[in-house]
């Protein structure tokens, strides 16, 4: 059975997220998958974000993974919406291919929009500096 196959049965939206729930349970730590919404305003309309693994952490915050696989234009465009207008929580990425480009004919990866906006992101696992800051 391929990886997406098993991760639908098993209730993610990719091989990535069942991956990165799975090592979230290798290493014992608490969270929720795709537990709370954000919401955000696009000019004129309202729009909620659902993050995809939400982890307590031990100085009582969050800290909020979103995986992804392909990283569209629209997702893009969401994420900037949610960091400008919660600017206090801590969204980090995981990403099956961060040398992956943001379109056709681009030159600039995932990784490198991530580095210019400043958010965090790593390679197809959650690092473990990041794990050891959750509970």
């Amino acid at each position: 059975m391929k990886r997406n196959a098993v991760a639908i049965k098993h209730g993610f939206k990719s091989g990535l997220e069942d991956t990165i729930n799975e090592s979230l349970k290798s290493a014992k730590k608490l969270y929720g998958y795709e537990t709370e919404k954000l919401s955000y305003i696009k000019p004129a309309t309202n729009h909620t974000y659902t993050p995809d693994f939400v982890l307590p952490k031990k100085n009582g915050g969050k800290l909020y993974i979103e995986t992804k696989g392909r990283w569209v234009k629209v997702d893009r465009e969401k994420m900037d919406f949610v960091f400008k207008q919660h600017p206090d929580i801590d969204i980090r990425f995981v990403f099956q291919n961060p040398n992956a480009k943001l379109y056709k004919g681009s030159k600039t990866t995932y990784a490198q929009y991530c580095d210019k906006k400043g958010w965090l992101w790593s390679k197809k696992e959650i690092p473990s500096e990041w794990l050891d800051e959750c509970l």
